[in-house]
């Protein structure tokens, strides 16, 4: 079915109808976004994709909506939000539609339902409720700033302010369709730098890009830094332990911390050094030789300390 409309509720609006009109409109530009609640729009029809709205999820009839009794549920029980269910149904041929190489499509489809639909779904749903300094900088949160304020009189300021925010939320999509997408990318670099690298304790890759998530499925546990270009030196980075926090497999020795060019070159003895940040986790060098050599020396004092631990205790 190529629809001549895309229907959803009129009125304020939320993160799940937005984002779910960013991939409809991808899929149909020729089709022209309605908003209402007029039962001649909501009722199903061969013109038409429904979303958000409308009491029913019928595929098939081309109706998605998630608020009725017996709304639809994902395999393992959470809700889905309009925006889940288009994804379901439309997310793949969004992705071929952006030109994904056919390989990369169910890996991206996953990773984006699961990181960035499945928390939208969630918070329309009300079973995640965000607190804290940065509840209000959740996406959903900042795409509602973008309706009119309550006093704003002009009937036509709900759909201004719909198509301006789905042009903000368009480019959330796509930004992180596109990081997903480089990963997979990486990830096939990543790999054969590690088979280059063998039993060596430091990466070298070509140039700045996503190590870990690889560093991870190749179970390279005994790296500990990572090499490569930047656009007028080299950089040295360690690898953190986990997705989330900063705690690193190995830090950066404790006597480079905020040092600079002549004084970090005579801390650490390698002409060409000539940054290290206060935090130990990243480093830089003038040139390649310079930055392996400040990765190896790092290599050496991190086993040193790890090996005075393990015979400590």
């Amino acid at each position: 079915m190529i629809p001549d409309f895309l229907v959803t509720h009129s009125g304020g609006f939320h993160a799940d109808e937005l984002l779910s009109s960013v991939i409809l409109t991808r899929l149909f530009p020729q089709a022209r976004i309605v908003r209402s609640r007029a039962p001649e729009w909501i009722t199903p029809g061969e013109d038409r994709i429904i979303y958000d709205v409308g009491g029913a999820y019928d595929p098939a009839a081309g109706i998605f909506d998630h608020h009725q009794r017996g709304a639809p549920l994902r395999d393992d029980g959470q809700p889905y939000s309009s925006f889940g269910l288009i994804w379901k149904h439309y997310g793949r041929d969004y992705l071929a539609a952006s030109e994904l190489p056919e390989a990369h499509v169910e890996a991206v489809h996953g990773s984006f339902d699961a990181g960035f639909v499945l928390p939208v779904d969630l918070t329309d749903n009300g079973a995640l409720s965000p607190s804290g300094l940065l509840a209000g900088l959740t996406l959903p949160a900042l795409l509602e700033t973008l309706k009119p304020v309550f006093d704003q009189a002009d009937p036509e300021a709900d759909d201004r302010a719909f198509h301006a925010a789905l042009a903000i939320a368009r480019s959330f999509v796509e930004a992180r369709i596109a990081q997903s997408a480089a990963k997979l990318r990486a990830e096939a670099i990543v790999h054969r730098a590690i088979e280059a690298a063998g039993q060596g304790r430091v990466l070298e890759l070509p140039r700045g890009m996503p190590f870990r998530p690889a560093i991870i499925k190749a179970g390279a546990d005994h790296l500990l830094f990572v090499v490569h270009p930047r656009e007028k030196d080299w950089c040295v980075t360690g690898i953190r332990r986990a997705e989330e926090g900063f705690e690193l497999r190995a830090d950066l020795p404790a006597a480079w911390a905020g040092l600079t060019n002549g004084a970090l070159e005579a801390v650490c003895g390698i002409e060409g050094a000539s940054f290290c940040h206060n935090g130990r986790f990243i480093a830089a060098a003038r040139t390649r030789d310079a930055a392996l050599a400040m990765a190896e020396l790092a290599v050496k004092e991190a086993l040193s300390i790890a090996a005075q631990s393990n015979g400590g205790r």
